[in-house]
């Protein structure tokens, strides 16, 4: 199972991770002298500048980082931020786990051509730094994180970027994609897709405010099967999909009283992800239900759909448990939560 700080939002790829996530699978490298080609339709046709003048910058977690010039040939260990340089139109030429990576994102697709450094957890360093990057994108909590001591062994610079701001999930989001913008000479890309993003937002309270909701408290949660148990996990205060919900005009069931009373293990202080059983769910009332969509892997949505608690729940007798569609990742860029934003619209003006 991933670390506490890299977990992200689909819990039940805690299996699928189980088979994928380790070793390395490297694959030849496409000749595209030094560059990587555009990763999508969409950065063909961008009109955006980048800039070639020498960057230093402060990095998620306070270090300075001087590049000589912005960064082409970048490596990345983290999904949040290997979307975030296709959305720049910046390939990479290496990243940890490609075959998670198209599990469970689906906001950028990932190119043919990438190398696989092996598990986020992990990475295999060696496999990394043969590929040359002229930068490093990783995700840590503070500077004195193991990973980037292991990392500052080689001759290679090292942006760090920051996993989770619960006082602030969609602003953090931001950042990291501002950041990376700024460490590959994109900025003016970033600007232009945080602008699309505010945007779009912007329309999609407006569409849920034409809305007449039963109530506006709402719940979003994942969950996952292991051993034949059901675990629901409630996004609470601090969780991206909360942050987003709230823009929206709606409330966070999920309170500290009600994670007291029926929560298993707290509330992850950095994503806001809780614990709990099926049963956990009628505490949050007559709350719209959100949940993410499982189908292909996991198979906990299925279970979750045998089970009479469940469909017992107001929100399911009354048609307001809306399941998102497949592999929208709750710890993305601004690609994956424009994505998670449509979702919540399409549940709430449907019919």
């Amino acid at each position: 199972m991933i670390r506490i700080r890299r977990l992200a939002t689909i819990a039940t790829m805690a299996l699928a991770l189980t088979a994928t996530g380790c070793g390395t699978t490297g694959v030849e490298e496409p000749e595209t002298d030094g560059v990587a080609a555009p990763p999508s339709d969409e950065c063909a046709e961008d009109t955006t500048t980048t800039t070639t003048d020498p960057v230093s910058l402060t990095d998620g977690v306070g270090r300075r980082v001087e590049l000589d010039r912005p960064a082409e040939r970048v490596a990345v260990l983290e999904w949040q931020q290997v979307e975030d340089a296709l959305t720049l139109c910046v390939t990479p030429v290496a990243i940890s786990d490609t075959e998670g990576y198209s599990t469970w994102v689906s906001a950028e697709e990932l190119p043919e051509g990438v190398t696989d450094v092996g598990s986020r957890e992990e990475p295999d360093l060696d496999t990394l730094y043969a590929q040359n990057p002229d930068l490093v994108i990783v995700e840590a909590s503070d500077p004195d994180d193991e990973i980037i001591a292991r990392l500052e062994q080689r001759d290679v610079p090292v942006v760090v970027t920051l996993g989770a701001d619960p006082t602030d999930p969609i602003g953090n989001m931001r950042d990291v994609f501002s950041l990376i913008g700024e460490a590959t000479g994109r900025t003016e890309r970033a600007e232009r897709v945080l602008g699309e993003f505010d945007d779009r937002l912007t329309r999609a309270r407006e569409q849920v405010a034409d809305v007449d909701l039963p109530t506006t408290d709402f719940l979003y949660f994942d969950g996952w099967l292991q051993g034949g148990n059901l675990t629901v996990r409630p996004y609470g205060q601090g969780a991206l999909f909360t942050a987003l919900g709230e823009e929206l005009g709606m409330t966070s069931a999920w309170t500290d009283d009600i994670n007291e009373a029926y929560g298993d293990g707290g509330v992850d202080p950095s994503y806001g992800l809780a614990q709990t059983d099926v049963e956990g769910l009628t505490a949050v009332g007559e709350a719209n239900l959100f949940y993410a969509n499982d189908e292909g892997v996991g198979g906990y949505v299925e279970e979750l759909e045998k089970n009479p608690i469940w469909n017992s729940l107001p929100a399911v007798q009354e048609d307001r448990a809306h399941s998102f569609p497949p592999r929208i990742w709750g710890a993305g860029g601004p690609r994956s939560t424009e994505q998670a934003v449509d979702a919540f619209v399409d549940a709430l003006t449907r019919g």
